[in-house]
């Protein structure tokens, strides 16, 4: 992890309108980030809006996911925890899924507001509207409609006919938003706002979705619009991209055991943050972990390396030299997962294996139903690849990352033979945004949008990835249709499980490891500090007042 982008966090090398996290104002000049329980993510921290695009290429479930809650929760094992908190859930079969949902009474955003479905059917809508708003949210395209009126805290979805398998699934974390904050930012009464979305009205929706794609950033910090439901609310965004997490007073659930919590971005500096006491946990890149003296008998930190339960992929541009279906066929012809995999782990210091299924997590015992399936395409045909003699494959991912970049070699390695050249193009695409896009047009046409890239190589979740499988797990033939499906058109290309390094101090408790998209910070509102650990003692404080009160 690099330099923190303005300055150290030596506390003692700055004088105090140089401390690192001042947030500035006479209100808040006293306020240090370094002074608070800190957790360092993997990714940098550029939105909360975990269901666009640039959200879900940063992985931005892992700061949203305790702002703006999941209707299921996913739990440490992969099991899908209903939360109560917010609403409860009924699903009805029939011809068409229904799933009747009730919110709790109590369920308000930090601001006081009630969640009501229209909450709910922004997300609906901007899942489907995806040119419009930029986003990436596959299952949304499942809802056939939502039965919702302004205000109502009962509604009901409706799914296609044989769709809705995977509805736990939907709603997942950070795709909830304040529907009534963004009406107010894009000058649009709530009274205009319902039946614009019902409608799908592209004209009526353009500043909502505007609003909806920008207003979520943390380089922009808007606290009039990125109010929350779950138990904590962003309170500000520091000088060097750390993010502070305060306690939401509104939460329906138990309260926060910490009053503030830091969210430190990848580019910070680990090893300064450690020496100041401020990190608590980290989300490491790789095993070599230099500021972590294992060593060491008075060594405060305790590592983690477990292989995750998302899957590396590339996702295929649907334009350009992959835009047709024989094309991606080709180019996955001459990708090699087992050495993808084998270039991950040596560089992150994880064992992980490759993959080639796409419907389930790796880890689940279905899985070996589908290998004979996904056994028919996988593997390195040279003959096949060669349709592609002479092309160039450029794949982009958020960089640098030494461990991706390995990745993008060993395909470059093993495609060579079939003449394709494959090129790492990570400064040119960054995000799934930048790849090409094929879209229908109000008569039917189809626009195709050229991408700076033609793959984006970044991890998925399995279960909510693909708008086109509507399986449970318990289905095993479906599942292999699906299966056979995806392979076949190839969408997205799987590689190999991905590596996660966690680093947790002695002090922390409550700790609960998760490699999902919202990974270990899946319940950081349960942490807690011990009344040991003096360094972040405003928090423990608070902590041990509530506790005796």
């Amino acid at each position: 992890m690099g330099l923190l982008a303005a300055v150290g966090v030596a506390l003692a090398a700055c004088s105090p309108a140089e401390e690192p996290g001042e947030t500035g104002g006479d209100a808040e000049a006293d306020f240090v980030s370094t002074d608070h329980f800190g957790y360092q993510v993997n990714k940098p921290l550029l939105t909360t809006n975990a269901g666009s695009a640039i959200g879900a290429s940063v992985n931005a479930h892992l700061i949203a996911g305790r702002l703006y809650p999941a209707v299921y929760v996913p739990g440490p094992s992969g099991q899908m925890i209903p939360n109560t908190d917010l609403l409860s859930a009924q699903s009805l079969p029939g011809p068409q899924r229904q799933v009747v949902y009730t919110l709790n009474e109590d369920a308000t955003f930090s601001d006081g507001t009630p969640v009501t479905c229209v909450d709910f059917l922004l997300a609906q809508t901007a899942g489907q509207m995806d040119a419009l708003f930029d986003s990436h949210m596959p299952l949304m395209n499942q809802i056939d409609r939502m039965d919702c009126d302004l205000g109502d805290r009962q509604f009901t979805t409706v799914y296609d006919q044989g769709d809705g398998g995977r509805w736990r699934q939907v709603f997942g974390p950070g795709t909830v938003l304040p529907a009534h904050a963004i009406a107010r930012e894009a000058g649009v009464s709530m009274e205009d706002l319902v039946p614009a979305l019902h409608r799908q009205d592209a004209d009526a929706l353009a500043e909502v979705a505007r609003v909806w794609r920008e207003g979520f950033s943390l380089e922009n910090f808007n606290p009039d619009l990125q109010v929350s439901f779950g138990p904590f609310t962003v309170g500000d965004v520091g000088p060097d991209g750390e993010v502070v997490l305060e306690r939401n007073e509104h939460y329906m659930g138990d309260d926060a055991e910490l009053e503030t919590l830091v969210v430190w971005p990848a580019d910070a500096d680990s090893a300064a943050l450690a020496d100041a006491g401020a990190l608590k946990i980290a989300d490491a890149p790789t095993a070599d972990v230099g500021w972590v003296d294992r060593d060491d008998p008075t060594n405060p930190y305790a590592m983690e390396t477990v292989v995750g339960t998302l899957t590396e992929s590339l996702t295929m541009s649907e334009t350009g030299v992959l835009g047709q279906q024989w094309a991606r066929q080709a180019f996955a012809a001459c990708v090699d997962q087992g050495a993808v995999a084998a270039a991950s782990s040596r560089v992150s210091g994880v064992e992980v294996p490759p993959v080639t299924v796409h419907v389930v997590e790796h880890q689940e015992p279905v899985a070996d139903h589908l290998s004979d399936v996904a056994g028919q395409y996988a593997g390195v045909d040279v003959a096949t690849a060669s349709g592609l003699w002479g092309t160039t494959i450029r794949i982009g991912y958020r960089g640098p990352d030494e461990r991706k970049a390995a990745m993008v070699e060993a395909i470059a390695e093993s495609c060579a033979p079939a003449g394709i050249t494959v090129v790492d193009a990570s400064e040119e695409g960054s995000t799934i945004e930048q790849l090409g896009s094929a879209t229908v047009g109000q008569w039917g046409e189809t626009i195709a949008q050229e991408g700076a890239i033609d793959a984006y190589l970044g991890a998925v979740d399995p279960m909510s990835e693909y708008g086109a499988v509507s399986v449970s797990m318990s289905d095993v033939e479906r599942l292999r249709e699906s299966e056979e499906a995806l392979w076949e058109e190839l969408p997205v290309l799987p590689l190999s499980a991905q590596p996660r390094i966690f680093v947790i101090h002695e002090s922390v408790g409550n700790v609960v490891v998760h490699t999902g998209l919202a990974g270990i910070g899946w319940n950081m509102d349960r942490w807690q500090v011990s009344s040991e650990d003096t360094s972040n003692d405003d928090d423990v404080a608070a902590t041990e007042t509530e506790q005796v009160q």
